[in-house]
């Protein structure tokens, strides 16, 4: 069976507010030739569909045309879970439709498929976080664990543990429930797992959204389900493997690059070759880099001037960093972004004794959410939640002020 593991696309994610959707519509038309050419079994989208729990509608769009296109009028299974950007109920509503076309949506940690015909393929047996399914005659059983929240991995477990146990750790009461579904992997069946979460020794960059919560949502990796074959992560966009002996714990990362922190890879998805009973051969495919971020360190002003010009017509988000004495003029400022289009920061390093210019400047570029979420992070020592950043921006609006 060959298998396709990607996540973290982010439809409708902006970079400092500019669009990135004519990279990701570019990527969804190579990503079904990618299937297609490969021969693919079936396609595994581990979480984070969407960039944001209400996704523009042209962003719902380029997904359903895609997996459309991908499961081939239910030719080839694909399964995606959620993650911690989408919204559970949002992403699965399509699933009595879809569920026809080979596509399995998977919204909650205790997500049930339907048993029965699948596209042209079948689901044979399934259950709370697990499922098993026959592709051309080969078997899978498939460990289905959409990101869990404490929350929601909570109403999982409490049913089933007595009082003491509650107060266990995140990532001891999950490899719990691993441990659990786990009993269901066979030696006559490919074994996998899939998940959206942040496993310890992962590598991450700047554009995740933090689930971890100051350390208390990390998953070591003594807990997940080692007897799985191979472990389909999402969540951090890094392309990546976590050491294991033994099992495969890979994270496909994202598609695009995300934020300048991503500059320094390349972005892939994994090929999973697997059978019954065997290590599975892996291997990557690279995907285009539509438009790079690049970031311009210059010594001065008319440097970089002089690089606008020399990169008018190439396709590029760009960050400029200049070394300078003095406050770059907003007449330069024009002059930059006139000769050069998407300039996403004009960043000046002030060269002089007087740091006050430079913090003047920092400030000066960012939002108030950005300084309230590091003003924040600085006290607590945790990033702020989404309600809490909610809150505040209500309040400063009521008040007056701009985000």
């Amino acid at each position: 069976m060959k298998i396709l593991h990607t996540a973290d696309w982010h439809l409708g994610k902006n970079l400092e507010g500019e669009s990135r959707m004519e990279e990701q519509e570019a990527f969804l038309e190579d990503f079904v030739s990618i299937v297609e050419e490969n021969s693919i079994d079936m396609v595994i989208i581990a979480g984070d569909i969407y960039d944001s729990s209400n996704p523009p509608a042209r962003a719902e769009r380029m997904f359903y045309k895609a997996l459309k296109q991908i499961s081939n009028n239910g030719k080839r299974i694909v399964l995606i879970i959620a993650g911690n950007h989408d919204n559970p109920d949002r992403l699965v509503a399509a699933s009595p439709l879809a569920y026809e076309q080979g596509i399995l949506f998977l919204s909650k940690p205790k997500s049930c498929i339907e048993i029965g015909e699948c596209g042209i393929h079948r689901v044979v047996d399934a259950g709370e976080g697990y499922l098993e399914v026959d592709i051309n005659g080969e078997k899978a059983v498939i460990i289905t664990m959409p990101y869990p929240s404490e929350k929601r991995l909570n109403e999982v477990i409490y049913d089933s543990i007595e009082d003491d146990d509650r107060q266990k750790a995140y990532s001891e009461k999950l490899g719990e429930l691993f441990t659990r579904l786990s009993e269901k992997f066979r030696d006559d069946t490919i074994n996998i797992a899939v998940s959206h979460l942040f496993v310890i020794g992962g590598e991450e960059s700047s554009s995740e959204r933090n689930i971890q919560l100051g350390g208390s949502l990390a998953v070591k990796s003594s807990d997940l389900p080692l007897k799985a074959q191979y472990i389909a992560l999402g969540h951090l966009h890094r392309p990546q493997e976590i050491k294991n002996k033994g099992t495969r714990i890979v994270y496909s990362g994202s598609p695009l690059q995300y934020s300048k922190s991503e500059i320094g890879y390349s972005k892939c998805c994994y090929i999973v070759d697997i059978k019954a009973g065997h290590e599975p051969e892996i291997s990557k495919i690279f995907f285009k880099n539509y438009k790079p971020i690049e970031v311009w360190k210059c010594e001065n002003v008319e440097q970089a001037i002089e690089k606008c010009k020399q990169n008018s017509d190439k396709n590029m988000w760009v960050y400029i960093e200049i070394k300078t004495d003095k406050y770059i003029t907003q007449e330069e400022m024009k002059i930059m972004k006139r000769l050069k289009k998407d300039i996403l920061e004009i960043k000046p390093i002030i060269t002089g004794n007087d740091d006050e210019y430079e913090e003047y400047y920092d400030i000066k570029e960012k939002s108030m959410s950005e300084l309230f979420r590091e003003f924040y992070k600085k006290q607590r020592e945790v990033e702020p939640s989404e309600e809490l950043m909610d809150l505040f921006l209500n309040i400063i609006k009521e008040e007056g002020g701009e985000e």
